[in-house]
């Protein structure tokens, strides 16, 4: 039984902080500069939404504690050709992703070691090196790879709060007046905040994906589901406000490292190269657990037969090493492709994608567990309801070209889909 099912609580809950948490945290600061304080009412909102998502994830896991988290649901809810879609969708948004993660790493490691990535060649051969070095490791087993995601999310979770909390102490009031410096309606803020920390809450559902190798999912699921995301997201939300505290709006704004600009200031040039470690490290873990992560969702619809069945080919230690590959080969490609582009561009490119993808999954979910649970208490309903509300609303406030690649990977995915219906007919 421990080895079919090798994750405890720890590490179902290092799971989704380690993929909560990974390179926004030390960027967001510098984006969200414009809005001064005020970005807190985006942050607020970001992370009611994600709590209502938590929330509804957690319930869902109760009810079907199989692999593949919103795909599961969603295929149970509406049907295998709903699960398609978002079994797609997400697939993608995963390898997407961890393009997006790999280069982040390399912009990290670069910020601490220069020579690393002095060109953009070099700064993608980087990236490749911790993209397939992750894989390596998932390749080895879940069990390996859970103990790595543990022990790299307790080395960032440690020092980000014990930096958010004691650069609390050297905040400065001033440097939150005014409170809405861009001068736009609060709403606007609020909105545009709420769009630009999403990716910093995208994997709280982490846990849902891999039910199988976890010990008594329809508990342990739930529990890491929500306990992870408040610890990430409070984490989050902290360092974030703090390094706004710390330094001024037009430093900030300019800044490519602003949480260790901040340290470097309170505490020395050796604190400034500590959070760089600590940034590579995130980096690292929360790349880790999104490489985890990308074969359990093919595995799981190739089981049902909703994706071609190599998907569901696994070797001696139970590792979907075919979904695994070719997943991150694609995010190989994607980083190959675009290579000559500065990493942050690639990195805001790749970003774009892998968002586009995640929402419809979040959509779906609460969406699936309003249609199973038409008899329960207004509460419950309520909180679904905003969840869906809360994803709809994201879709649409990522733009118009996030809309518009979102439905062209979708269309790329049907004739996958209408081959599979033929060949299973």
């Amino acid at each position: 039984m421990s080895t079919a099912r090798p994750l405890g609580l720890w590490t179902a809950i290092a799971l989704v902080v380690g993929s909560m948490i990974g390179s926004g945290v030390f960027l967001l600061p510098a984006t969200l500069a414009p809005f001064g304080a005020a970005s807190l009412l985006g942050w607020g909102l970001t992370l009611i939404g994600a709590l209502l998502l938590a929330l509804v994830y957690s319930w869902l896991a109760r009810v079907i504690p199989a692999d593949g988290g919103a795909y599961a649901y969603a295929r149970q809810a509406f049907g295998e050709q709903t699960g398609f879609l978002v079994a797609w969708s997400y697939w993608i948004c995963m390898w997407c992703g961890n393009a997006a993660l790999s280069v982040a790493f390399a912009g990290s490691l670069g910020a601490v070691w220069p020579a690393a990535t002095a060109t953009p060649m070099r700064g993608a051969v980087c990236a490749l090196v911790a993209l397939w070095i992750c894989t390596g490791v998932n390749l080895a087993g879940i069990r390996e790879a859970g103990r790595l995601q543990l022990v790299t999310t307790l080395l960032k979770l440690v020092p980000l709060v014990l930096f958010g909390l004691l650069g609390l102490g050297y905040v400065q009031s001033s440097s939150y007046h005014p409170f809405n410096p861009s001068a736009q309606p609060l709403m606007s803020v609020t909105t545009a905040v709420a769009a630009l920390t999403l990716w910093a809450f995208l994997g709280l559902e982490a846990a849902t994906i891999p039910a199988g190798a976890i010990r008594d999912p329809e508990r342990t699921v739930p529990r890491a589901t929500v306990i992870g995301m408040l610890i990430a997201g409070l984490a989050t939300m902290l360092a974030c406000t703090v390094v706004l505290g710390l330094l001024p709006a037009d430093v900030l704004q300019h800044s490519a490292a602003p949480m260790a600009d901040a340290a470097s200031r309170l505490w020395g040039p050796w604190a400034g190269v500590g959070i760089g470690v600590v940034a590579t490290i995130s980096c690292f873990g929360a790349l880790n657990g999104w490489v985890l992560l990308q074969a359990q969702v093919p595995l799981a619809a190739a089981r049902d037969g909703v994706f071609p069945p190599f998907f569901a080919k696994e070797d001696a230690r139970g590792t979907p090493w075919i979904g695994l590959l070719l997943s991150t080969s694609l995010a190989t490609a994607l980083v190959i492709a675009n290579y000559n582009a500065s990493l942050v561009k690639l990195f805001a490119f790749s970003i774009l994608l892998s968002t586009a993808a995640a929402l419809l999954p979040y959509a779906v979910s609460a969406a699936a567990w309003l249609k199973m649970n038409s008899d329960a208490g207004l509460g419950r309903k309520l909180i679904a309801a905003g969840a869906l509300i809360y994803s709809l609303w994201a879709l649409i406030g990522t733009g118009t070209e996030s809309l518009i690649w979102g439905a062209g990977l979708l269309l790329a995915g049907l004739p996958i889909y209408l081959w599979q219906r033929r060949s299973g007919s």
